[in-house]
């Protein structure tokens, strides 16, 4: 897939509409359209990287600050008990969208998420 017709591309330029939490100058952090808890977000590379390995190591550090800054933000507004980072990279693994994004999912008790890690 190319930039120019990947969903996550197209979010990152404002050309689909998102529920965004967060946008920094490489980041944007979204709400998950598809939760799979209370709070399901995304963090999201704005330029096209298919898979965690093709990030640029110097974009690493701003790429953790954002994680956990939005975990937190997370875990407070949804009165979490603890939180998952998942981050899928090729369709093998189960990434379902080619463009690298980390999943973070403030977790509950009894919230229903399996946690088969």
């Amino acid at each position: 897939m190319n930039s120019e017709d990947c969903i996550f591309c197209k979010i990152a330029k404002g050309e689909i509409p998102s529920q965004k939490i967060l946008e920094t100058k490489n980041f944007i952090s979204i709400k998950d359209v598809n939760p799979k808890v209370s709070g399901h977000s995304l963090i999201i590379p704005k330029e096209h990287y298919e898979t965690f390995l093709d990030i640029p190591v110097s974009l690493y550090k701003e790429f953790l600050k954002i994680i956990r800054k939005i975990s937190e933000k997370l875990m407070q507004e949804e009165h979490a008990q603890g939180f998952n980072l998942i981050m899928n990279n090729s369709e093998i693994a189960g990434q379902k969208i080619p463009h690298a994004h980390m999943h973070i999912l403030p977790r509950k008790k009894g919230d229903g998420f399996g946690t088969n890690v």
